[in-house]
């Protein structure tokens, strides 16, 4: 095949999507093509789906037609995770050649022998209990931080959720390979890991392609705090019921790991929480949230909810309302529930209409806001670490505290990817906070 061959990628959806859409195109790379920007000409369109929301399952149309625009002969291929679970209704999409489930998508390189338009979109996709090989992945972009895929799948039944019939079974990366990605990233000068997967709390499960357990997520995390070179580590998303008062306090005292904690709760009411089948109770939650404050005045902690979830009266969705508002917690994501076939909830009698879906889950975006200006302002005079962004936001230069205040100041390029000791000084109108410098850049 001829280098000049161009390849463009879209993702949607999670941190995971991202780490393996960085190391497909890498595939492609290797094997000649061209990587070109998505609203650029190409010969070929990856578009890398998800299934979390509706909205997500809509947006692929959208995506599918700009990417015609640029190119209406141009070869479209759907994977992730919306193409395992409905991989007919994505080929059925005008447009859309082919399709590869959650097995295929790594080997998308070889499925390419002949780029010529399909009347229908062709179908590679596996039962989903074919999948359990374990393929290591991590993003790295124009960003100064990179995605690094630990573990995949999930045995988790949780009534509500599609990943288990999307991804398989939980399975892990060796750990010496999760060690060879991490001094990859850090000898490519990016300051910043997150550790990302879809319930990474389980690592080590699956190391070997069957249960055995070598290893667990705590040394994981001992493991990776000895490698040089990276900065900052960060837990991205993990379960209460996974997250061990000993791992809260090795990141408490180590080199590289940040006071950021994000944790998924899905709903304050032990009613709810049973129904959703989720692994613990509000008392775990309040259990974490206590230690890792104890350990970490400053933590940022990040909390997932889920409104609107058959059944949730009034008074349920008050009960969370109230809980989250009186817990020492930094932001929410809110996620309004949304129907998925295959699934229990999806039985479930008692639903709660649209409206008011859409009601409550206004109401906790404005409970996070209020949570998001505390946690600034108790920050306020603390002297941090930042990271900054490679952005131009309007004339100024984002970044990140470790605990995870996001900071602006004037636009200078010469701070892209740079860490620098700073004092917060003030929260701005648009509610990014101010600082002052604590050793002014000889740049700045």
């Amino acid at each position: 095949m001829s280098a000049q061959k161009k390849v463009a990628f879209y993702t949607l959806g999670c941190k995971l999507n991202f780490s393996e859409t960085s190391t497909i195109a890498r595939n492609f790379q290797s094997e000649g093509f061209d990587r070109v920007e998505f609203d650029e000409k190409a010969d070929i369109y990856v578009i890398n789906t998800c299934s979390v929301t509706d909205n997500a399952d809509k947006r692929f149309k959208t995506i599918v037609r700009s990417a015609l625009k640029q190119n209406e002969n141009a070869f479209l291929i759907a994977i992730g995770c919306y193409a395992q679970l409905k991989p007919e209704e994505l080929a059925a999409v005008d447009g859309v050649d082919m399709v590869l489930g959650a097995t295929e998508k790594f080997k998308v390189t070889n499925y390419i022998n002949d780029l010529s338009k399909n009347e229908m979109g062709e179908v590679h996709s596996c039962e989903i209990e074919e999948a359990d090989f374990y393929v290591g992945s991590y993003s790295i972009g124009d960003r100064t931080r990179a995605f690094l895929k630990v573990q995949d799948g999930c045995d988790y039944k949780c009534t509500y959720c599609t990943i288990p019939l999307a991804r398989g079974i939980s399975r892990s990366d060796t750990l010496e390979n999760v060690l060879k990605n991490a001094k990859e990233i850090s000898e490519k000068g990016i300051k910043e890991i997150v550790l990302t997967g879809v319930n990474i709390g389980d690592y080590g499960k699956g190391e070997f392609g069957n249960k055995k357990h070598e290893h667990t997520f705590f040394e994981l995390v001992k493991a990776l705090d000895t490698v040089n070179g990276i900065h900052r580590l960060r837990i991205s998303s993990i379960e209460p019921n996974l997250l061990t008062n000993e791992t809260i306090n090795f990141v408490a005292t180590s080199k590289s790991f940040v006071p950021h904690f994000h944790i998924p709760l899905q709903s304050g009411s032990n009613k709810l929480l049973k129904n959703m089948k989720r692994r613990y109770l509000r008392e775990t939650y309040d259990n974490r949230v206590e230690t890792i404050k104890k350990a970490m005045p400053n933590a940022c902690i990040g909390v997932d909810v889920i409104v609107g979830f058959p059944g949730e009266t009034d008074e349920l969705f008050l009960e969370t309302y109230n809980y989250l508002n009186n817990l020492d917690i930094s932001y929410l994501h809110v996620f309004t529930y949304s129907e998925r076939p295959n699934t229990e909830a999806f039985e479930m009698t008692e639903v709660i209409p649209q409206k008011v879906r859409n009601k409550r889950s206004k109401m906790l975006r404005g409970l996070s806001v209020k949570k998001r200006r505390a946690f600034y302002e108790s920050q306020i005079g603390a002297k941090l670490t930042v990271l900054f962004e490679s952005e131009n936001k309007e004339g100024f230069i984002h970044g990140f505290t470790e605990n995870y205040v996001k900071v602006k100041t004037p636009w200078n390029p010469k701070l892209v990817n740079t860490l620098h000791q700073i004092k917060l000084r003030k929260i701005d109108e648009d509610g990014i906070v101010r600082f002052d410098w604590i050793e002014v850049p000889t740049y700045a």
